[in-house]
């Protein structure tokens, strides 16, 4: 059960109501014209995405996890090499489909927070690939099941994930819609497992 700002001790009430204010404040994020100003494809932007979407949530929004996590048998970036990680994705180049993509499966390894990273990292992903090559993801296009295999596949792969996401670009860069069906809740990654805990 995660701490956080609403006072909720239910895990299942939480994710309701996590869910139902960051897709507020998704639209929010979409519709103010403050995500088409943040440098694609930095932590930071990633960061500030975060923070916006969850900062109403958790006092940990917008700030790196000082946990380990892993889901199944896949652990993400261990706490102590999460920096250099994402120093190293940073520098990761994105003038192509296929570099944006790898550079998207670096960043879903790192898991840089806590919770809420698949949202993030997702609107994160559309923001650089709107300006690096004018056109988004349309998530209604993405099978869920075939999204989550190919995305626990992807860091050993990431053939799958680049197939299955090229098949959905479009060029709608401005449509609403589009843009908040990739912070859906069908396509979360939930389950996380906390195996160690350690303080930055």
């Amino acid at each position: 059960m995660l701490q956080n700002k609403l006072g909720i001790m239910d895990a299942a009430r939480l994710a309701r109501e996590e869910e139902r204010i960051s897709k507020k404040k998704a639209a929010e994020l979409f519709e103010s014209g403050y995500l088409d100003n943040l440098p694609a494809g930095t932590y930071q932007a990633l960061a500030d995405i975060h923070k916006f979407l969850f900062g109403d949530i958790y006092d940990f929004a917008g700030k790196r996890r000082s946990v380990n996590l892993a889901k199944g048998s896949f652990r993400f970036a261990p706490v102590i090499y999460l920096d250099a990680a994402l120093e190293n994705i940073e520098k990761m180049p994105q003038g192509t489909f296929d570099e944006i993509i790898e550079k998207y499966v670096e960043m879903n390894v790192a898991h840089p927070f806590r919770e809420g990273n698949g949202r993030s990292t997702r609107i994160w992903l559309d923001l650089l690939l709107k300006k690096e090559l004018g056109v988004v993801i349309d998530w209604s296009r993405v099978d869920k099941e075939d999204y989550l295999l190919a995305m626990e596949r992807s860091p050993i792969k990431d053939f799958e994930i680049k197939h299955l996401l090229e098949q959905a670009l479009t060029k709608e860069i401005n449509n609403r819609e589009i843009y908040m069906k990739g912070i859906d809740h069908s396509y979360y990654y939930e389950g996380y497992f906390v195996f160690k805990t350690e303080e930055l």
